[in-house]
């Protein structure tokens, strides 16, 4: 098939979305823009499953390139693409799916001087920032608070995915997580509690030492990764067309593929709630050895 005899047409590249959402409504989410930060393990899957629902505009912020040790979850890394910038290579693969995708890029990632203009215009914000960049996470989710923009996370955790909704009229990322004033390895104990009230995951890591917060990796799976895609997919389409209930923080769902359950948890003052304080002890206790 010659490529170059081929014009990109959007109704028809989308059209079998149309009987789960209706024309107009795709056309909401052609017009909707969404702003994702950290094109790693889930950010790159992220904008690919959305790119796919049709949205078409997009604000995308990663400042790493692809490595080797990438290659078993994230949407980009293989052999063609090593040492390039993540976000050249994703703002490429959205391209190749929608090449009238309107495409903002910063590959410095998200920072207190560009915070402003990449989430100008912005109707959601999908959160794929790495796991131990705390900071980064509370700057952008406090951004998106003042702004009023929705934000979600959906974590992967095993062989599963934890979601969490920020809804800007709601409970907010840092009243849930509590990581004020904290230090860090405490940051990262609330921050792990927080994704995962449940814990579902913990019952099947076989090698408790591939976690290590000191040298700040810990294991993933391509599957947690691609779970997280399809239930970040969904809350985005539900949170932009206004379709159906989502549960806001202080709730949280996970579902755990492993483990063939699902899960909601409901916890008031976040990590302040009792049943969280004592998951708290869990954590600390696990993570005595990484300090």
């Amino acid at each position: 098939m010659n490529i170059a005899t081929h014009s990109f047409d959007y109704a028809a590249a989308f059209s079998r979305n149309i009987g789960w959402v209706t024309e107009p409504e795709q056309a909401v989410l052609r017009g909707a823009r969404i702003a994702i930060a950290g094109l790693g393990g889930v950010g790159g899957a992220h904008l690919l499953t959305l790119c796919r629902l049709g949205i078409a505009k997009f604000a995308i912020a990663d400042f790493d390139h692809f490595e080797v040790h990438n290659f078993n979850r994230q949407a980009g890394a293989s052999m063609p693409f090593l040492g390039q910038p993540k976000v050249d290579v994703l703002a490429q693969l959205a391209l190749d799916v929608n090449p009238e995708a309107d495409l903002r890029k910063f590959d410095q990632g998200v920072t207190p001087a560009n915070v402003d203009e990449f989430l100008r215009d912005v109707d959601l914000y999908v959160d794929g920032i790495d796991f131990f960049a705390i900071e980064a996470r509370r700057m952008v989710f406090a951004a998106c608070r003042e702004r009023g923009i929705p934000a979600l996370t959906a974590a992967p955790l095993g062989m599963g995915v934890s979601l969490l909704y920020f809804d800007p009229k709601g409970m907010s990322f840092e009243d849930y997580f509590r990581l004020e004033g904290q230090p860090v390895q405490e940051q990262y104990a609330r921050f792990i509690a927080g994704l995962s009230p449940a814990m579902m995951q913990r019952r099947y890591l076989v090698a408790a030492d591939a976690v290590n917060f000191t040298e700040m990796r810990g294991p993933s799976t391509m599957m947690a990764c691609d779970l997280c895609a399809g239930v970040m997919g969904t809350a985005a389409l539900k949170v932009l067309l206004g379709r159906g209930s989502l549960k806001a923080a202080p709730w949280a769902m996970q579902f755990d593929a492993y483990e063939q359950a699902l899960r909601f948890t409901w916890r008031p003052f976040g990590n302040d709630n009792p049943l969280q304080r004592l998951l708290l002890m869990l954590v600390r206790s696990k993570l005595k050895g990484n300090v």
